[in-house]
């Protein structure tokens, strides 16, 4: 055997010359995987400008020096890129996104907390989006809330202060205070609406009411914190 059976670090053999240079490589492939930190599992392009283990998981459409490595993990080493294979159970967090990931021996599943020998498993997500407030009485969200979801609270942050509405209440269609109301207007002012877990069984869009006045602008950071189930594989 000439590599490691999980990670396929290069391994000394009997008289070899010049061992640092196995030695080495094996560190620094370490160095990339241990506290696995992948930048980004979308982008298919290796960056023009990377710094020494910069891990990628690389899309199944990768291009140039990417090619033909679709579901790798490429590390940058010594001013190139090496590749090391996922297998089932290994985690990492995706920095673009935001998650911890677990590998399922074909692909990545961001949130998930547990995954059983089919394919089962819980995944736990806390999605975040800036809403611009228009000029009126309510704004409505894009759709923020997947089908299916298990919701346990919504979480924000005032990114630019309130103008119009002397405070605003934060829910859903049919229930508009669901997670909070009488927040506060001015820059940095927070909701924290945690609620009984519930089941959207269809996407949703969050609701935010002014009170007291219309608004007539301002920006709010929301964070949705929920579960999804999935199911075990195919047979």
């Amino acid at each position: 055997m000439t590599d490691t059976p999980q990670l396929n670090l290069p391994l000394l053999s009997p008289s070899q010359a010049q061992k640092h240079v196995t030695v080495n490589e094996a560190l620094s492939r370490l160095d990339g995987m241990v506290q696995l930190r992948l930048k980004s599992l979308s982008v298919n392009d290796p960056p023009a400008v990377a710094e020494e283990g910069d891990c990628y998981g690389v899309p199944s459409n990768g291009v140039n020096a990417w090619a033909g490595q679709g579901g790798q993990i490429a590390i940058y080493l010594n001013g190139g890129w090496d590749f090391v294979a996922p297998r089932k159970g290994f985690r990492a967090v995706i920095l673009d996104d935001g998650v911890l990931a677990m590998h399922d021996g074909e692909d990545w599943r961001a949130g998930a907390v547990t995954l059983t020998q089919n394919g089962a498993g819980m995944a736990l997500r806390s999605d975040e989006i800036d809403v611009a407030l228009t000029a009126g009485p309510t704004v409505t969200t894009p759709v923020v809330i997947p089908d299916r979801s298990i919701v346990f609270g919504v979480t924000g942050l005032v990114t630019a202060a309130i103008g119009g509405a002397t405070t605003w209440r934060l829910g859903v269609a049919g229930d508009d205070l669901r997670y909070g109301s009488g927040l506060g207007v001015s820059q940095n002012s927070w909701v924290s609406g945690p609620t009984t877990p519930t089941v959207y069984w269809a996407p949703t869009e969050l609701l935010i009411s002014a009170e007291g006045a219309d608004f007539t602008g301002g920006t709010i950071r929301l964070a949705v914190h929920y579960a999804s189930l999935a199911l075990p594989n195919a047979v």
